[in-house]
């Protein structure tokens, strides 16, 4: 087992009753899991994320903690969160990054890979990202 590595799965979706596609305005949630899969534990700094319309128009998120929150996971231990964002376009992507500390001072980044936001899109976009 690696001792810094957070597990990240994340499950977005469309909320049509909060958009206006007239408008160009598309609102997406997000539900991200992070467990501590590591065996030290590690404290969540803050965050950045990359959102990609379907435009090529590319919007920098960046913050401490997420939800108002800098959760310290346990080994083993999970935190979920529900988050969202604003599109102008129907579809798009989000990737980013979470910066930790652990408990014994390293501090490390956990990669949040791409994935899909799509308001055509019937499924439930689950992924699973390392």
């Amino acid at each position: 087992m690696a001792k810094y590595q957070i597990l990240v799965e994340v499950q977005p979706r469309h909320m049509p009753e909060q958009s206006a596609p007239a408008q160009g305005l598309y609102v997406f949630a997000y539900t991200v899991t992070l467990t501590n899969t590591g065996d030290i534990p590690a404290q969540l700094i803050s965050r950045s994320w990359n959102v990609n319309d379907a435009n090529g128009h590319t919007e920098k998120v960046r913050g401490l903690g997420v939800i108002g929150q800098q959760p310290l996971l346990q080994p083993g231990a999970t935190f979920e969160y529900t988050s969202g964002t604003r599109l102008r376009t129907a579809t798009g992507t989000m990737h980013g990054s979470y910066f930790f500390v652990a408990e014994d001072g390293e501090r490390f980044d956990v990669d949040i890979p791409m994935f899909v936001l799509d308001a055509l899109s019937a499924g439930d976009g689950t992924r699973t990202l390392h």
